[in-house]
């Protein structure tokens, strides 16, 4: 399959594509006209670099643990060297503390929409909640009152 192919149907983009050759991540053979050609494999191969390069891997250690890629989707390490273990799990311990930090955040969120889906932003002030008035009602409330007393 040509570039365009293989960009479609992985959702990456054509100078991506390139990059990740040029990165030495996918080796393209060309075709006698000088295409790229690629074949049935590189789908998943450029999935799974997809997914390392989301997960926050940089291109120098994707490109160590590739060879470790033996299965579409999967990794299996027969050969790791102890410098590669080291490494791998550094990254695994920077990607927790990131996975933390996605996790606060997102709850931070969480917490906001739920205010503001109960009708008060995070600046509105406290309601009494056994009352059925709400805030604004309160105060024109207590304006109509005191306009009745004058």
């Amino acid at each position: 399959m040509r570039i365009g192919e293989l960009s479609e149907r992985t959702g990456t983009s054509r100078r991506l594509l390139r990059y990740y050759e040029e990165q030495g991540l996918i080796v393209v053979e060309r075709s006698p006209n000088g295409y790229r050609e690629y074949d049935e494999r590189y789908v998943d191969r450029v999935l799974q670099i997809k997914g390392l390069l989301e997960a926050g891997l940089p291109t120098r250690i994707i490109k160590r643990i590739l060879p470790c890629l033996d299965q579409p989707r999967a990794i299996y390490v027969s050969h790791a060297t102890p410098e590669t273990i080291a490494v791998l799990e550094r990254e695994c311990d920077r990607m927790n503390e990131r996975i933390r930090f996605l996790v606060h955040n997102r709850d931070s969120i969480s917490a906001y929409l739920d205010e503001v889906r109960r009708g008060r932003g995070p600046d509105a002030p406290e309601t009494d909640p056994g009352s059925d008035t709400t805030p604004a009602a309160t105060s024109s409330e207590e304006s109509v009152g005191s306009r009745a007393d004058l």
